[in-house]
């Protein structure tokens, strides 16, 4: 068997990053479930750990907000400010990066202004999906209703 190490690697490892790779790691836990939000400082308080990251959308499943509000409510509710604000006061508290996870730009401002230092504005799902939306939309409103997309088994967000 031969082996032909890629031209970036040098003496220092991938052009650097590799010899210094575990210097640079960032952990990160996510925190989606009402057992993670009522043990948070215990979770926050393990060695090593960077950042406690938000996902709200698992979160509100795991408190039962999506049943006890109608969709996008439970993004308002009070039981989700109050996880929220326990989430940030134990990222306070024990110095990590508190992250969330949001669906586009629109609340980027209002979680920063809680204290949100790492915002991710969506995956690559999501962002293929309302990109492409965006683009089928200009090409309709550029056809001037003399083209339109044809069915398929993807679901696009509605006009």
């Amino acid at each position: 068997m031969w082996y032909f190490p890629q031209r970036a690697m040098n003496k220092e490892g991938l052009l650097g990053y590799a010899g210094a790779a575990n210097k640079n790691v960032l952990i990160a836990l996510q925190v989606e479930t009402a057992d993670c939000v009522a043990n948070i400082d215990e979770i926050a308080a393990l060695d090593g750990v960077d950042c406690l990251f938000l996902g709200q959308n698992d979160l509100c499943m795991s408190m039962g907000l999506y049943e006890k509000y109608a969709f996008p409510r439970m993004y308002e509710s009070a039981e989700l400010a109050a996880a929220t604000a326990k989430v940030l006061g134990a990222c306070r508290r024990h110095r990590l990066i508190p992250g969330v996870f949001l669906f586009g730009p629109d609340k980027v401002p209002a979680f920063r202004a809680k204290g949100f230092t790492l915002v991710s504005v969506g995956n690559d799902m999501h962002h293929l999906l309302t990109q492409s939306a965006a683009y089928v939309g200009q090409l309709k409103k550029e056809a001037d209703g003399e083209w339109a997309p044809q069915p398929s088994g993807i679901v696009v967000a509605a006009d």
